[in-house]
């Protein structure tokens, strides 16, 4: 598997709108994510309103947006075809269907709903890794990324399981019947999808990512490093998970500094693509290094805490006061710097790349403004140093908010940007982008021509 090359191969077969439609829906789910967590902080959502939040950002959003990126890149490094276009629609349908339900259940008390709507998130996930695992299996051996993704996926549908069962265990405990406790299945269920689905998908996109966008190679200490990570990353993510499954403290101690250990690897990895990097310095390398910088501030404050209680719930996504650091700083920047290439190049491949070398033509990164991602990406940093900042000193409600909300402005910034994106350069409108083949639109008349683009 390598890094997409500069001249494009325009006739390969990819899978075009059905990724785009996974992006566009995740920016919904994005959008409503973060008003809701403001609006939390105001005490202005009622029910389970920290549940509903955490469930909109991390499955309506970084989730889906991940299928979205497995479904496009996964053929496209491996160089093969994806099993089935179909099933990749309807897991954005089970996915997206079974997060809007199980949010609106949470916000409205009514938990009877919770388990229906988590066993839709549930086919959607294991329809997901069973689409992906088929394409991968094509192959006749795997790199550092697709073995991570391998793993993920295999973490994808644990955390679906463990959900469900968290899920029926508000309306029918079943967990009295089982040798492990709700709060414990409930810990391991977040271990397993932060860690385990979401940070080793991370990791695995890194590695290419790392390389493309530096034009540069993993080379002495970096191949001992990704060798270290490549083992510890997903074996700590078991261990750790498996320790406050059972509430063992050893084990869990273990599985954490692995993870800790994996955290600095990655980290260092990071940082020295973009010191030797042979390229010119642009606004996604600095997304990048703050990345580097915060998942090192992250396991340099976790190492300590996991060593010491690591199946505390103040604990649970690291030191007191890192999760953020994590969520905002590691996940959601490499999620972001990472749309704002996917994005374009989706839809300059579909729409542009036949008439380079015939007229002029935009490149990928002219396709959206430079001015909305400069304001987004320094708002972004800024409310989550200031978030960060004020859950380390403990101060007031109002400075959280404050930097809730400036988070909120750079979320808005962003999904402008990638909107008018998909607006202004998408071969189809923007209705036929999320809906396909749904979209209520007159047919094509005799002398018009049918969309090529696929749906």
């Amino acid at each position: 598997m390598g890094a997409v090359p500069g001249g494009l191969d325009t006739d390969i077969d990819l899978p075009m709108a059905v990724p785009l439609r996974h992006f566009v829906v995740g920016l919904g789910f994005l959008v409503a994510g973060t008003l809701v967590g403001v609006s939390a902080v105001a005490n202005a959502v009622p029910g389970l309103a920290s549940l509903a939040h955490v469930h909109l950002l991390l499955v309506g959003w970084v989730c889906v947006t991940i299928m979205g990126a497995m479904t496009q890149f996964v053929p496209v490094w491996s160089g093969t075809s994806l099993y089935s276009q179909r099933l990749a629609t309807v897991q954005l349908a089970l996915v997206a269907a079974g997060v809007s339900g199980f949010v609106v259940a949470l916000t409205l008390d009514a938990v009877a709903w919770l388990a229906p709507f988590g066993a839709l998130m549930l086919a959607g996930f294991w329809t997901f890794a069973y689409n992906i695992l088929r394409t991968l299996a094509a192959l006749d051996e795997y790199d550092v990324t697709e073995r991570h993704f391998g793993y993920a996926l295999g973490f994808f549908c644990l955390l679906s399981l463990f959900g469900l069962v968290l899920a029926v265990d508000f309306t029918a405990p079943v967990t009295p019947s089982l040798p492990v406790e709700h709060g414990n299945l409930r810990h391991a269920h977040a271990t397993i999808a932060v860690f385990g689905a979401v940070l080793t998908t991370v990791y695995g996109a890194l590695y290419q990512l790392g390389t493309m966008f530096t034009q540069t190679e993993l080379h002495g200490v970096d191949q001992y490093l990704q060798s270290l990570e490549a083992v510890a990353h997903p074996l700590g993510v078991v261990l750790l998970a498996g320790g406050r499954l059972v509430d063992s403290v050893l084990v869990a101690q273990l599985g954490g500094l692995l993870v800790v250990a994996a955290a600095f690897a990655m980290s260092t990895v990071l940082g020295r693509r973009l010191y030797e990097m042979r390229v010119e310095w642009e606004p996604m390398h600095t997304r990048y290094a703050v990345v580097a910088v915060a998942l090192a501030a992250w396991a340099v404050s976790t190492a300590p805490a996991w060593l010491g209680a690591p199946t505390t719930e103040r604990h649970l996504f690291g030191a007191s006061g890192s999760a953020h650091l994590l969520a905002l700083g590691v996940i959601g920047l490499v999620l972001v710097g990472t749309l704002y290439h996917i994005v374009p190049f989706i839809i300059w491949v579909d729409r542009y790349s036949d008439r380079l070398g015939f007229e002029a033509v935009p490149m990928i990164d002219d396709l959206y403004d430079d001015r909305l991602a400069a304001i987004d990406g320094t708002l972004w940093v800024g409310g989550t140093v200031v978030i960060v900042g004020a859950e380390l000193a403990d101060l007031s409600p109002g400075i959280l908010g404050a930097g809730g909300l400036i988070v909120t402005l750079s979320v808005a910034a962003f999904a402008a940007n990638m909107l008018l994106v998909v607006h202004e350069h998408g071969p189809d409108p923007f209705d036929r982008v999320l809906l396909g083949s749904l979209s209520p639109r007159p047919e094509p008349g005799p002398d018009e021509d049918a969309p090529t683009s696929e749906v």
